[in-house]
């Protein structure tokens, strides 16, 4: 890990102190705080509101990637980052400055003065407060857990509401079954609004739908008004307005078909700004987004790996579904060559769902340490690993798991690490030539 001290990390180690409570889910002190900061959030460029339990980040990629490639300039609050806290707030296309983000921070804890509050609300102020004072054409805004009470939710009615395919994650914070998760995820449409929805169960669509009535909120739903699919190689999207033949989403994966064309409905169904059908295209062959199925080739790890002629890919899926969708990646990519997981991930999560999809393409299976106070034993893993008959090996990090994965002869592997987000920041933190940008 870096020891390099960026600016603003003094100010974020005395919020952390001030405000331990990560998630503690109400609008109530956002709404205080907002009004004290002037209601930033009454001051924003069109916004895109998004939802989901996978692939929002993914969604806004797309999104954004469709609007550079139009010439406008967008807003992007993220979360969690994955290396430092400046890749949450993207101004006018540009990661916030350190100081800028310092001097925010800064303000927003001067006005809060003391007032109980969560270390997200204040980081989703300054990216509100950010946003308002700087100008731009589009705000693309990523939920941070649920949809209803997030502190994201004080936006007022945005110009799309996306929600992005719901399923079971965060059941201490939502609910134990997907219909109550679903219609936290709903929260987020607005009466007279407009909801684009990605591929959903018919339990989550059953609830948003419900909900969308409840509200007077207008849907678009994937399936039904609009759908995607792969075909030779490429990717063809068809709404009400034809068919569009497009080149395949820059990231890998046949879920990323699915979040191209929810950010794709999304594009055509803003009012403005405009996002035309060649932004579109080119957006969806050129959007990157680190650690969701991201080819590491430099920092120390690409360096090992390239001495054993091996690929190594980094992946931050760590629920249920997502693992599904990788295991449905990796299939499709299976070449031949000797496939190693390498897996890290945190002790709330559903890891008997994650690690069965692994069975259908039986890797080499690693269990990796990471440094997260929440993170699972390796050691718990592996008992349920071989309770589904999959024969995990166990490192003491993630640098050791990869030595690990390239030792012994014959074809060079394909490895993946993949998991916890932190995980996957751990990993992009080991070399500055790493770092998202």
């Amino acid at each position: 890990m870096s020891d390099i001290l960026l600016p603003h990390d003094a100010a974020l180690e005395r919020l952390k102190a001030l405000h331990p409570k990560k998630i503690d889910l109400s609008l109530g002190r956002m709404a205080r705080l907002c009004a004290a900061l002037g209601a930033p959030e009454q001051r924003l460029a069109p916004v895109v509101h998004v939802a989901g339990t996978n692939g929002k980040g993914s969604t806004l990629a797309f999104l954004r990637a469709m609007a550079e490639a139009e010439g406008l300039k967008a807003h992007v609050f993220i979360s969690p980052h994955l290396v430092r806290f400046a890749e949450r707030i993207r101004l006018a296309g540009q990661l916030i400055s350190e100081a800028a983000l310092a001097d925010l921070l800064a303000r927003v804890e001067a006005v809060n003065a003391g007032a109980p509050i969560t270390f997200f609300e204040v980081t989703a102020a300054a990216a509100l407060l950010a946003f308002a004072q700087t100008p731009a054409d589009l705000c693309l805004v990523e939920v941070g857990l649920g949809g209803r009470f997030d502190a994201t939710n004080i936006l007022p009615v945005p110009a799309v509401a996306a929600i992005a395919p719901v399923d079971l994650d965060h059941k201490e914070f939502l609910g134990d079954d997907l219909a109550t998760i679903a219609r936290e995820k709903a929260g987020i449409l607005k009466p007279g609004g407009l909801g684009v929805i990605g591929r959903q169960s018919s339990v989550a669509l059953e609830v948003i739908e419900a909900e969308a009535e409840r509200v007077g909120a207008r849907l678009i739903v994937m399936g039904r008004d609009f759908d995607a699919w792969p075909e030779r190689g490429r990717m063809v999207f068809q709404d009400e307005r034809g068919l569009l033949d497009l080149p395949p989403p820059s990231l890998l994966g046949v879920h990323q078909i699915d979040n191209a064309g929810l950010a794709l409905a999304v594009a055509r169904a803003l009012p403005s700004p405009q996002i035309g059908e060649t932004a579109q295209a080119q957006g969806i062959a050129t959007t990157s987004w680190p650690a969701r199925m991201q080819r590491l080739t430099k920092g120390p790890l690409g360096a090992l790996v390239a001495q054993r002629g091996a690929d190594l890919w980094l992946d931050g899926g760590h629920n249920p579904h997502a693992a599904r969708a990788l295991a449905e990646t990796l299939q499709l990519a299976a070449d031949g060559r000797p496939l190693v997981v390498i897996l890290g991930l945190l002790a709330n999560k559903e890891a008997k769902g994650v690690l069965a999809p692994l069975i259908a393409v039986n890797p080499r299976l690693i269990l990796t340490r990471f440094r997260a106070e929440a993170a699972a034993r390796p050691e718990d893993l592996a008992e349920l690993a071989l309770d589904l008959g999959l024969a995990p090996e166990i490192s003491a990090d993630v640098s050791e798991a990869v030595q690990m994965a390239c030792q012994g002869g014959g074809p060079p592997p394909k490895i993946l690490i993949c998991g916890s987000l932190y995980l996957a920041g751990e990993v992009l933190n080991l070399s500055r030539e790493t770092w998202p940008d």
